[in-house]
């Protein structure tokens, strides 16, 4: 019989380089209410939801969502604060990773910060950096204050064809329903 030593190593890989990411966050206001924020390229997006929240006063203990958006901020895919799909599946801030959800220069993501008020910001990398700081995440910029009320939102939808024809449908179609007589039928 011939024995076999198997022997695991488990090898610690420590990252050399930690880049910086310099962040830009604007309050969807009329005012100007910008925060530029810098923070390590390998936290998840949790973290970058903390350091939002707190930047611009807020406790963070509200329900918040990222959205990853296009050159022109157009919304897509939701990155939730907490995932409502089974343990170990979907998509959740906790498992994002700032420098693979945002991986260079001009990223964006729309960041949305308590449902019944609807705080939206815009978010955008601005700089990625190999400056080491360990006083991370930091608040190097600071413009104008959050208003005591939520901004008015319009949520305008366009107008689509829904391909049943509908033009010159009279509306007033079922208006005499109260003229009909019932007992007859």
């Amino acid at each position: 019989m011939v024995k076999v030593h198997i022997k695991f190593c488990i090898f610690a890989t420590e990252k050399l380089n930690d880049f910086m990411y310099k962040i830009r966050v604007i309050l969807d206001t009329k005012e100007d209410v910008i925060r530029t924020i810098l923070v390590n390229d390998n936290i998840n997006l949790e973290n970058l939801h903390s350091t939002i929240a707190k930047a611009f006063g807020f406790a963070g203990k509200e329900m918040a969502s990222f959205y990853k958006t296009d050159d022109e901020w157009n919304q897509f895919e939701e990155i939730p604060l907490f995932s409502m799909e089974e343990v170990g599946e979907g998509v959740s801030m906790q498992t994002c990773i700032l420098n693979e959800t945002l991986s260079k220069t001009n990223n964006k993501l729309i960041y949305v910060y308590d449902f019944l008020k609807m705080w939206t910001f815009y978010t955008e990398v601005i700089e990625i950096s190999t400056e080491n700081n360990d006083n991370l995440p930091q608040i190097i910029l600071t413009v104008g204050e959050v208003p005591s009320e939520t901004p008015e939102k319009e949520f305008i939808a366009e107008k689509l064809d829904d391909g049943f024809g509908n033009d010159g449908d009279n509306d007033n179609e079922f208006d005499n329903f109260d003229d009909f007589d019932y007992n007859e039928y």
